[in-house]
């Protein structure tokens, strides 16, 4: 028909959108609770442009990690910290831009990375491994940074773990009780040992 334009084809813009679906379930019902019929169904694709991109559900949560989850701990934590006066001015901004992020929000699902990470790297190696990587890269994104600090930070290695694992309680804390003060105070904390800390 004259003037009709034909329906185009984008493979990766189709790709790209089952993985924001998914990340989008997965942090909202958790991986296992999340069928990928509800994902197809979300995405509106079909079954055969589903698994044309991701063959299993495994598949498709493995590239959730990887391109989904990584480049928002990227985004989120690592960039600004790197770009940061301080390791201490960078963490304790993170800290607050996300608990304001969260009071606007006005729902809490936690940490996308925590929650797979308990989720599915006890039952899977593959999993394991990819969620270890993001961890591996944001603690030593904040150890370097530390490192650069002045004189250098005494353990840098050991603060970059400290700081991972408390905002990845305090998240915990926040997500049980849908409050970002956990992170508030976690910071408060945080700012005073990691002055204590400081050459």
């Amino acid at each position: 028909m004259a003037g009709e334009r034909k329906r185009s084809y984008d493979p990766v813009a189709l790709r790209g959108r089952i993985l924001d679906v998914a990340a989008a379930a997965f942090q909202a019902h958790g991986y296992h609770a999340t069928s990928t019929h509800d994902i197809m169904r979300k995405a509106g694709v079909t079954g055969g442009a589903f698994h044309h991109h991701f063959p299993s559900k495994k598949s498709l949560g493995l590239a959730v990690v990887r391109e989904r989850v990584a480049p928002e701990v990227e985004q989120t934590w690592i960039a600004p910290v790197r770009t940061a006066k301080t390791a201490l001015k960078g963490v304790l901004d993170v800290f607050e831009d996300i608990a304001t992020s969260l009071d606007a929000q006005g729902k809490v699902f936690g940490c996308p990375l925590n929650n797979l990470t308990i989720e599915l790297s006890l039952a899977d190696p593959e999993f394991q491994r990819a969620v270890g990587e993001v961890f591996d890269g944001w603690r030593k994104a904040i150890a370097d940074k530390a490192r650069t600090d002045k004189a250098g930070a005494p353990n840098a290695d050991g603060i970059g773990a400290l700081v991972v694992a408390a905002y990845s309680g305090a998240m915990a804390m926040a997500k049980a009780e849908q409050s970002a003060e956990p992170l508030r105070l976690c910071a408060s904390q945080l700012a005073t040992l990691l002055r204590a800390m400081r050459p």
